[in-house]
């Protein structure tokens, strides 16, 4: 029986059967030192991208910055083309949880609050960080949505210690976004990441903790939490792509791609250079709303 969780293309590694324990490839210091400079990049891509959004533009106007971006860095774009996506971002607004195709059609409004996703291929390796970001003034609503799924995965990236278990990861996720009256999306998952794109393991963002595949150094995947205002479950629209909530309500999320080392975790896309934890693509998110 193939896991579920692989029927969205972006979510895709190897497929994994029931019967079988997935292969994951533990990354050498070489490895980890390419994949810091691509992720570095990203993160400055991302930061530059979200410094940019303003009421009035559209999503395509963000996918050619990001191409502008590429074409100035000499740096590639991983999602363009990727199993058919048309464009080199995923721009999702509001209800969209993930996958959001780039149109000059969709057009930004004060209010809205929307997930740009970068993926960029440096030297061969990839860098993938993903940040929610309000559009002019936002409610307060949507801003308790963004510092709660910034708190998540900020509490997702914590355990990811050597020692602890992939069911660590959701857990933690799930105790900061659940008991605040939010969801957290099971269809979409993180995934292992290096020269490929997509690899082992799967990073569900909910689970029991102790329970999945021991985290060992030198493991290096996404935490990508999408949060719901809503309920978690979601439909891909016809276009083949994009995942909206089924409710029509909101949707976050934040991501980097991090390392598992023998000090603890390593997060390759950011720019403080020291692989510590920032809200990515944001300097600073107004964290006061999350117990309100």
């Amino acid at each position: 029986m193939l896991d579920r969780l692989y029927t969205s293309p972006f979510c895709l590694g190897n497929f994994m059967f029931a019967n079988q324990r997935p292969r994951i490839i533990l990354k050498s210091e070489k490895d980890l030192q390419g994949m810091r400079v691509a992720g570095q990049k990203a993160a400055e891509c991302l930061a530059w991208l979200v410094s940019q959004v303003t009421p009035g533009m559209s999503t395509q106007d963000i996918d050619d910055l990001q191409r502008d971006f590429a074409k100035r860095e000499g740096v590639k774009l991983a999602q363009l083309g990727y199993n058919g996506f048309p464009k080199g971002v995923c721009t999702s607004v509001n209800e969209v949880i993930c996958h959001g195709i780039p149109s000059k059609d969709v057009v930004l409004k004060e209010g809205d609050i929307i997930g740009i996703n970068v993926t960029l291929i440096v030297d061969g390796y990839y860098g993938d960080t993903c940040s929610s970001v309000g559009v002019g003034k936002i409610s307060d609503d949507a801003m308790r949505l963004l510092a709660v799924t910034a708190e998540a995965t900020r509490l997702g990236i914590a355990a990811c210690i050597p020692g602890n278990h992939l069911g660590d990861i959701g857990h933690a996720i799930q105790r900061v976004a659940e008991p605040r009256g939010f969801s957290v999306v099971r269809d979409f998952v993180g995934h292992g990441i290096g020269r490929r794109f997509h690899e082992e393991p799967q990073v569900l963002h909910y689970g029991k903790p102790g329970r999945g595949v021991r985290l060992r150094p030198g493991m290096v995947f996404t935490v990508e939490p999408m949060i719901n205002e809503g309920v978690w479950q979601s439909k891909v629209l016809a276009d083949g792509w994009t995942a909206v909530t089924r409710d029509g309500k909101l949707s976050a999320q934040f991501e980097h791609t991090l390392a598992v080392t023998e000090a603890g975790v390593g997060i390759m896309t950011c720019q403080n250079g020291k692989g510590e934890w920032e809200i990515p693509g944001l300097p600073t998110l107004d964290m006061s709303l999350l117990d309100r």
